[in-house]
């Protein structure tokens, strides 16, 4: 989460986009009789979510494939940490044997950044068109959450989401579980409380489509 500068020019087709589904989601409300910018916004982020589910499995899958592999990958490591070259090489075999490819969640995400980014943008530079744009406890969503509730939201679930990713426990990573929620909660302070209220609802939901993937068998399960 940043300000927005030339890849909201780069992302405006999408950004388009994403204002026309965003306005009309809102008109839908508005026909229900319950006018709601903030509804609006939770409905336009779990219907990008889930459409994107797909490209979600793929990337989990290839993330708990890659988990399985880690005892193996840390037995080569440290056998071959003096030789790099026959490390690499004996890595590779070991992805070829087991029909891994340690790639293959890169591309998933990759697909998902460009709607994920041209939502975020869309939802920074939104017209609300001179009105207020209440909901709940928000005075207006054009404005940073006055009560901090939003920002605390942001990066609770930022850590929960964390966790259920996390392949391994390095001392890298848990420094990382800890910096990145208390940065994006940090940033948020400041940030429209609709584009924080974006966040939350898709840290939500990827959280629950973590669960639902991993039910029963957890990415961090098995681990020595």
């Amino acid at each position: 989460m940043g300000e927005p500068g030339i890849f909201s020019t780069i992302l405006s087709p999408i950004e388009g986009i994403i204002n026309f589904a965003f306005g009309s989601l809102y008109s839908l409300t508005a026909v229900s009789g319950f006018p709601s910018y903030g509804v609006a916004i939770i409905l336009l982020t779990v219907i990008v979510k889930v459409l994107l589910y797909p490209l979600t499995v793929k990337q989990m899958q290839s993330m708990k494939a890659m988990q399985k592999l880690q005892p193996q990958l840390k037995k080569i490591q440290e056998k071959y940490k003096d030789d790099k070259m026959a490390m690499q090489q004996k890595m590779a075999q070991l992805y070829q044997k087991e029909g891994v490819n340690p790639l293959a969640g890169c591309l998933p995400m990759l697909i998902q950044m460009p709607i994920l980014m041209g939502m975020y943008y869309a939802l920074f530079n939104f017209d609300y068109g001179g009105t207020v744009p209440s909901f709940l406890w928000l005075p207006s969503l054009s404005e940073p959450d006055p009560y901090y509730i939003l920002p605390l939201l942001s990066a609770l679930s930022t850590y929960a989401m964390q966790k259920m990713s996390m392949t391994e426990s390095t001392p890298q990573m848990k420094m990382m579980s800890i910096f990145m929620p208390i940065f994006i909660g940090g940033i948020s302070i400041n940030f429209p409380a609709g584009l924080v209220l974006y966040w939350v609802t898709m840290n939500v939901v990827q959280i629950v489509q973590q669960w639902f993937i991993f039910r029963g068998n957890s990415p961090t399960s098995g681990k020595e």
